[in-house]
C-alpha cells in the first residue's frame, strides 16, 4: 500500500502529518496547520479560527447542504401546479426531464469539484458553488416554460453538485488536525444530507399547496445570499500553496459516463423497454466511456480520481459500502411510496407526511451516534450496526400487506431512518480519515458521487423486480393501471402487488447484508500520509 497510515484515535496525530496539515477530518495545511496545533484557548479552527467563527462555519455549512438536498428532492411534489401553468397540453411526458436535470447535472460535476477543492482551495470552490446554485434558482422561479425550467434546473444542479459535496470539505477543513471530535460535522452533515432527502418532498408539497410553486426556487435567494456573504467573511480555511493541473478530459468522460448511466436508469422500463436501441445503445456508450476514463486516470499526469486510492482498503470498502448504502436508501423510499399509494390508496400529499419518521430516525440515531462516538464508539462500528439495522428494516417491510396498520409501516420506517442515520455521516468521515492528505477534496467528493450513483442503480434495480415479479402474478398490464382496475382483476392486481413490493424489499434487505460484509472489512481510523511516505502505525485498533 502506497499511503501510510496513523493510530485510529482521533485526537492522536502522527508527527509528520500534523506538521503538514491536510486531508484528515479538518486537516490544514503549512502555516495554517502549525497555528491550529498550537491554539490556545480562544482559538477553535485552522489558523486560529475563533471559537465563534467555528460555530458560525458550521452552521452555514449545514444550512447550504439543507438547501442543495432538499432542492434535488423538492420539485417531485409541485410537478402538476408547475405542469398547469407552464405547459398543461405536453408537460406531464417533460416531467422526467425536469426532475432529472438537477441530479444529472449535479452527478457529472462532482469529480470536477473535488479536483477543483485539492488546486484552487476548497473556499473558492464554495463560493462559486453557491453563486451558481442562486443563479440556478432565480433562474428556474422565472421560467417561462417548461424547457427554460428544465435547463435551469441543470444549471441548479450544476451549482447544487458543489454544495452537496464541497460543504464536506469545508466541514473538514474548519477543525485543526488532531482535534477531539473532528468527525462530527462531516457526521452532522450527513445526517442533513439524509433528512433533507426525506423532507424534500414533504416541504415542496406544502409549498405548492400554501404558495406559488415558483416559491420552492425563490426561497433559496435570500438564505443563500446570506450564506454566501458570511461564509465570504468567516470561513478561515487553508490556502493551497501550488495550483495542480485539472483533467478536463477526464471530468468530460466522467461527467458523460455518469449522464449515460444515469439516462439508463431513468429511461429503462419506462420511457424505453430494457432491450430498445436506446437503452442498448446509452449503457454500451456507458461502459465504453467508463472504460476511456479509468484509462485516462492511468495515464493523465494529474488523474481527476487517482487509482492508487482505491488501493487504500478502507476507501475501496467505504465506496462500495456508500453505494449500496445509496442502492437501499433511494430504492427503500421511492417504493414505500408507491405502495403506500398503489396498495394503500393513499394520496400523494399524505403519502409524502411518511417520510416524517425517516428523517426523525436519521436524526435522532444520527446524534446518538456522535455521542457513542465521543466515548469511543468507533465509525465503523456505527456503520457496521447501522446497515444491519436498516437491513431489518427492510426485512419488516417485506411482510406488509394490504391490511398491515399504518403505524406499524410508521414504526418499520422510523427504524429503516434509525439505521441509515448511523452510516450517512460516518462514512464520510472514515473516507476523510483514510484519503492521502493531498487528496481531501477528491476522496469526499467521490464517496458522494458513488452513494449519487448507486441510488440512481437502486431505482431502475428496484424497478425492474417490481415489475417482472408483477408480470409472473397480476392480471396483465403494467402496475400503473392498477387503480382503473375492477373486481376480481382489482383484487388479482392488488396481490400480485404485494408479492412484487415484498421481493423489492428482499433485494433491499440482500444489499443492506452486503454492505454488512464490506463494513467489517473496513479499518477504522486508518488516516494515510503523503504516498510513499513510512507506515505510521498501520494496524487498526480493532
Amino acid at each position: 500500500m502506497n499511503a501510510s497510515t496513523a493510530p485510529s484515535h482521533p485526537s492522536r496525530t502522527s508527527p509528520g502529518r500534523a506538521a503538514t496539515g491536510g486531508a484528515g477530518p479538518g486537516a490544514a495545511s503549512g502555516a495554517a496547520s502549525g497555528a491550529a496545533s498550537g491554539a490556545g484557548p480562544g482559538t477553535g479552527g485552522p489558523g486560529g479560527t475563533t471559537s465563534l467563527r467555528l460555530k458560525i462555519g458550521f452552521a452555514v455549512c449545514l444550512a447550504t447542504m439543507l438547501l442543495a438536498v432538499l432542492d434535488q428532492n423538492i420539485v417531485s411534489a409541485a410537478t402538476v401546479p408547475i405542469v398547469r401553468e407552464l405547459d398543461p397540453l405536453h408537460g406531464i411526458d417533460r416531467i422526467p426531464w425536469l426532475v432529472s436535470a438537477f441530479s444529472l447535472a449535479a452527478t457529472a460535476a462532482l469529480p470536477l469539484y473535488g479536483k477543483l477543492c485539492d488546486s484552487l482551495g476548497a473556499k473558492r470552490v464554495f463560493l462559486g458553488a453557491v453563486a451558481t446554485f442562486l443563479l440556478g434558482s432565480a433562474l428556474c422561479g422565472a421560467a417561462q416554460d417548461m424547457d427554460q425550467l428544465i435547463a435551469f434546473r441543470a444549471v441548479q444542479g450544476l451549482g447544487g453538485g458543489g454544495l452537496m459535496s464541497v460543504t464536506m470539505v469545508v466541514i473538514a477543513q474548519l477543525r485543526g488536525p488532531g482535534k477531539r471530535g473532528a468527525g462530527k460535522g462531516a457526521g452532522l452533515g450527513g445526517l442533513v444530507a439524509g433528512a433533507g432527502m426525506a423532507l424534500g418532498p414533504v416541504v415542496g408539497g406544502l409549498l405548492a399547496e400554501h404558495a406559488d410553486w415558483r416559491w420552492i426556487f425563490y426561497v433559496n435567494l435570500p438564505i443563500g445570499l446570506v450564506v454566501l456573504v458570511v461564509s465570504a467573511f468567516v470561513l478561515d480555511l487553508p490556502r493551497h500553496g501550488e495550483r495542480r493541473r485539472i483533467d478536463f478530459l477526464g471530468a468530460a468522460l466522467a461527467a458523460a459516463f455518469s449522464t449515460a448511466l444515469l439516462l439508463v436508469t431513468e429511461w429503462g422500463g419506462r420511457e424505453h423497454p430494457w432491450g430498445s436501441p436506446v437503452i442498448l445503445g446509452l449503457g454500451g456508450g456507458a461502459v465504453a466511456l467508463l472504460a476511456l476514463f479509468l484509462w485516462r486516470q492511468a495515464t493523465a499526469a494529474e488523474p481527476l480520481l487517482p487509482l492508487s486510492m482505491f488501493r487504500i482498503r478502507t476507501l475501496r470498502a467505504a465506496f462500495a459500502v456508500q453505494g449500496l448504502v445509496g442502492v437501499a436508501l433511494t430504492g427503500s423510499l421511492v417504493y414505500v411510496m408507491i405502495y403506500l399509494q398503489l396498495a394503500r390508496g393513499i394520496d400523494p400529499a399524505s403519502a409524502s407526511l411518511f417520510m416524517i419518521p425517516v428523517a426523525l430516525g436519521i436524526a435522532g440515531s444520527g446524534l446518538l451516534t456522535g455521542r457513542l462516538s465521543a466515548r469511543g464508539w468507533s465509525e465503523k462500528s456505527s456503520v457496521v450496526s447501522g446497515s444491519a439495522c436498516a437491513a431489518v428494516a427492510t426485512l419488516l417491510l417485506s411482510t406488509n400487506g394490504a391490511d398491515t396498520g399504518l403505524w406499524t409501516v410508521r414504526a418499520e420506517l422510523l427504524l429503516l431512518g434509525a439505521g441509515f442515520g448511523q452510516t450517512l455521516g460516518q462514512l464520510i468521515v472514515l473516507v476523510q480519515q483514510a484519503a492521502p492528505r493531498h487528496q481531501l477534496g477528491v476522496a469526499t467528493t467521490g464517496i458522494r458521487f458513488f452513494q449519487t450513483l448507486g441510488s440512481s442503480l437502486g431505482v431502475a434495480f428496484f424497478g425492474t423486480v417490481l415489475a417482472r415479479v408483477y408480470a409472473d402474478h397480476g392480471p396483465g398490464g403494467s402496475t400503473s393501471a392498477i387503480p382503473a382496475l375492477k373486481g376480481a382483476a382489482h383484487a388479482q392486481a392488488l396481490d400480485a402487488f404485494g408479492s412484487s413490493i415484498a421481493a423489492v424489499f428482499v433485494c433491499s434487505t440482500a444489499v443492506l447484508a452486503l454492505a454488512v460484509l464490506l463494513a467489517l472489512r473496513i479499518r477504522a481510523g486508518d488516516a494515510t500520509g503523503q504516498p510513499g511516505e513510512p507506515a505510521a502505525g498501520s494496524e487498526s485498533s480493532e
